[in-house]
């Protein structure tokens, strides 16, 4: 790969690993060390990823008008001050205010960093998002251990530690991005992909699958809100709990030379994948609403993350099989949208059902839900067959 490229991995590694420091151990510093319900903190996460989404739409538009580079460093600048901001003071007001700046700065840089990987590297094609992809689990993997092991000692040296990782990315993007000649291109966004549906199938195949994907995600993100306090009621310390997403991290990097040989076989029907891995899903839910000890708490994070690894790549990669030519950004615009939408939902979803009904209440719901989540994948692609058989009887009308 070229150097420009190593330079923006090591950029994103870098600030995935200091996003890492704080966001598993959220609802725990909320709940425990603020004394707020789990309802609360569920409306801070939301807060925090309903910014990020703000963020990242206007990540892109930056792109497009002022360059990578300034986009980048202008997010990165936003997020150290308010870094700054929450280091010093940390009580539950401007906890709320810095959390969800950093939410809106930090959704800034991500799509820039993805524009400028594929531009400086534009034959690179698919390795290129995957190298960046690669890099943000092994910033997951090293970020929650470490920021379990700080918290042990002191949980205000997590933002610190946070702060710290932040200045030596913006260093980074200073002095190595800088050379890096990138000019603003012509590359699809939401911002500019608002014309009509004209082919209605796709689309409607597209909002099906996405539907489910956003259930899917509803429930994944217990386990950094509900689950994480959860843990903490029941004897799991912040230590072993970091551990647990260093091991998700872990398994998706290492895991790779093993699921190949079965996604080879499947890797053409991305329905099967969908149902397969949701299917894996449920079952690290269930092993989580038994569990009473940390070794079920590891194998139900292995459990989920083999299921992880079908759904969440398998997404975007039918929404870029969906897409008419010249609207595939348009549709994976959709997709993220519908990823975050999860994110904003599940933590205050998750904190409601546990403060009114109780965990084992939230286990029951998240299995519905990714439940119904296998029927959206197994009919998804109903509209498709419609549109066929309707193409077929206009030719056959044609013909006669």
């Amino acid at each position: 790969m070229p150097k420009r490229v190593w330079l923006l991995i090591i950029g994103m590694l870098v600030n995935v690993t200091g996003n890492s420091f704080l966001w598993p151990l959220t609802t725990i510093y909320m709940h425990d060390h603020l004394g707020k319900s789990l309802s609360l903190a569920g409306l801070v996460l939301m807060a925090n990823a309903g910014a990020a989404v703000i963020g990242n739409l206007l990540g892109g538009a930056l792109f497009d008008r002022i360059g990578g580079y300034k986009s980048i460093l202008g997010g990165i600048v936003v997020t150290t001050v308010a870094l700054a901001g929450l280091t010093l003071w940390h009580e539950f007001l401007p906890f709320v205010i810095f959390y969800t700046i950093i939410g809106f700065s930090g959704g800034i840089v991500f799509p820039s960093m993805y524009a400028m990987v594929g531009t400086v590297w534009p034959e690179g094609g698919r390795k290129a998002f995957n190298a960046i992809y690669l890099a943000q689990n092994v910033g997951v993997a090293i970020g929650p251990a470490m920021a379990g092991i700080l918290a042990a000692y002191r949980f205000d040296f997590i933002f610190a530690a946070n702060l710290g990782m932040y200045v030596l990315f913006f260093l980074i993007a200073l002095f190595g991005f800088k050379s890096m000649s990138i000019s603003p291109v012509s590359h699809t966004s939401v911002f500019n992909e608002g014309k009509r549906i004209r082919k209605k199938a796709p689309f409607n195949a597209l909002m099906i699958v996405s539907a489910g994907y956003l259930l899917c995600w509803i429930g994944y993100v217990q386990w950094q809100s509900t689950i994480s306090a959860y843990t903490q009621e029941i004897g799991i310390t912040l230590t072993q709990y970091s551990l647990l997403w260093s091991l998700n991290g872990f398994l998706i990097v290492a895991g790779q030379p093993f699921i190949r040989p079965i996604m080879k076989r499947i890797e053409d029907n991305i329905k099967r994948q969908l149902v397969i891995g949701m299917g894996i899903m449920i079952v690290s839910y269930v092993i989580v609403a038994f569990a009473q000890d940390f070794s079920m708490f590891v194998a139900a994070m292995v459990v989920l993350t083999i299921g992880e690894m079908f759904v969440w790549p398998a997404v975007p990669a039918l929404a870029n099989q969906l897409a008419p030519k010249g609207r595939e950004g348009f549709y994976q615009g959709i997709v993220n949208s519908v990823a975050t939408g999860g994110r904003m939902i599940g933590p205050l979803l998750g904190g409601v059902m546990v403060d009114v009904y109780g965990m084992p209440a939230l286990f029951i719901l998240v299995t519905v839900l990714i439940a119904i989540a296998i029927v959206t994948a197994l009919l998804y692609d109903r509209p498709l067959k419609a549109a066929e058989l309707e193409q077929s009887a206009q030719l056959q009308e044609t013909y006669n």
